[in-house]
């Protein structure tokens, strides 16, 4: 796929806001026609930019208020076994591959520092794993977000599209 151009950036942004719009009222809100909406949102979909229309849930406000980044140094070669260990334990949110003195770093979410502590000794629990180092996520600073690294970059508007002609 092509980069995204401004119209792209501001469907995103219009889904952000109202990810419960539908392609009707996206168009409207853009100024485009709905097919121009439903076709981008296809390419979008088929090039990997949009994966999914799921809600986003505050894993705090659902009961998991306590939240901790782990670093793992793992054994070499097993990045698929740690994968697998850590696709296993429900606390684990998400996980990455990393360069610097860690192998993997992961986000943890747990209902209580109980819960936290069990679950780190879970990850202890693997010989795969040679040592983790975690701390505990006091408060969110920022947010997770993409739309502000999408509008930081100058974009031109389709030509098709009267609402964005310069």
């Amino acid at each position: 796929m092509d980069a995204l151009d401004a119209l792209d950036v501001d469907l995103l942004r219009a889904l952000r806001e109202a990810p419960r719009a539908g392609v009707l009222e996206l168009a409207r809100t853009l100024g485009v026609a709905r097919g121009t909406v439903q076709a981008r949102l296809d390419r979008m979909e088929r090039a990997g930019i949009v994966t999914g229309y799921g809600p986003d849930v505050d894993v705090a406000a659902a009961g998991f208020p306590v939240q901790a980044f782990v670093t793992l140094e793992i054994a070499q070669g097993a990045l698929e076994d740690v994968s697998a260990e850590l696709t296993a334990i429900p606390a684990v949110l998400e996980a990455y591959a990393t360069t610097g003195s860690s192998d993997v770093v992961c986000r943890l979410a747990a209902s209580s520092h109980q819960d936290l502590q069990d679950a780190l000794l879970d990850l202890n629990r693997s010989p795969t794993i040679a040592r983790s180092t975690s701390v505990v996520v006091l408060s969110v600073v920022v947010p997770p977000r993409v739309l502000p690294l999408l509008e930081s970059q100058h974009r031109a508007g389709p030509s098709r599209a009267p609402a964005y002609r310069d």
